[in-house]
């Protein structure tokens, strides 16, 4: 199988439940399963908009509101390997320039967008996956008018050291395609930095249970808790609701725990 992977759409929900999809987490809220089998979102994720619309290079992009991202932890089993903090500084690429040393993770963010992920080599260069290839482009090009951050401590993997970082960035320059192994700019960032099998496609194989959980936090100490069997997969779920927003992320789950509350009324009555 390889690389070779066949593209699947995201799947609902409810097609792929835990053992108990309305069970209780003792600490949390409910929580559920989803899969992403050959899936990619690189081909949709780089300067277009929620409808698909491609956007041109210069173009003004739509305002980034930190409100509206979804706050969120990643957790293998008990241990914590991502968290986002709501409050990480964007910047403008001409700023972030200052900023930025070589091996640092760059996010390029904009509302409505897929956040796009880059590996800073110095001389005012990203290397990054766009469009299903590797590139070696200026940062301020790669921005493509989107605010961006620093995210070197967003994972908590222990780094590889910056020389390395940059070389395992720079060697990939090139690939395209079915030569590729990542899903998006941000597993392949992530692997350059942190040189772990779990950041490729099929790197983890998913049989058993599901050791990875994504905790979306809502309000409070309030979450929503879904499951998976690789951390890509809970990466590409992370991604789907940051392209979606806080506001819409959340009216996504509340409906679907709506449908299963519904779903059982209707059972118990027959």
């Amino acid at each position: 199988m390889g690389n070779q992977m066949d593209k699947l759409s995201h799947l609902s929900y409810a097609e792929v439940p835990t053992v108990d999809p309305t069970g209780l987490d003792t600490d949390d809220g409910p929580r559920i399963g989803v899969s992403y089998i050959f899936s990619s979102d690189d081909e949709l994720e780089d300067g277009c908009a929620l409808d698909g619309s491609e956007k041109e290079p210069n173009q003004e992009e739509e305002h980034f509101d930190q409100r509206d991202e979804v706050e969120c932890s990643v957790y293998h089993r008990d241990e914590c390997i991502y968290e986002r903090s709501a409050q990480l500084d964007v910047y403008s690429p001409e700023n972030l320039l200052n900023k930025c040393k070589a091996g640092d993770l760059v996010e390029f963010v904009a509302s409505g967008q897929y956040p796009h992920w880059a590996v800073y080599v110095g001389d005012f260069q990203v290397v990054h996956l766009h469009r299903a290839e590797v590139k070696n482009s200026f940062l301020t090009d790669a921005s493509q008018g989107r605010r961006c951050r620093i995210v070197n401590d967003s994972y908590k993997f222990k780094p590889l050291g910056a020389d390395m970082v940059v070389q395992n960035a720079m060697e990939q320059v090139g690939l395209k395609d079915r030569e590729l192994s990542w899903r998006n700019s941000e597993c392949f960032a992530a692997w350059c930095r942190f040189g772990r099998r779990e950041f490729k496609m099929g790197g983890e194989i998913r049989i058993g249970k599901q050791p990875y959980r994504l905790k979306i936090f809502t309000s409070g100490k309030h979450s929503h808790v879904l499951e998976f069997q690789s951390l890509e997969d809970a990466i590409m779920e992370k991604r789907r609701n940051d392209h979606l927003g806080r506001t819409a992320a959340l009216r996504e789950l509340a409906c679907h725990y709506r449908n299963v509350e519904e779903t059982e009324k209707d059972t118990d009555l027959l």
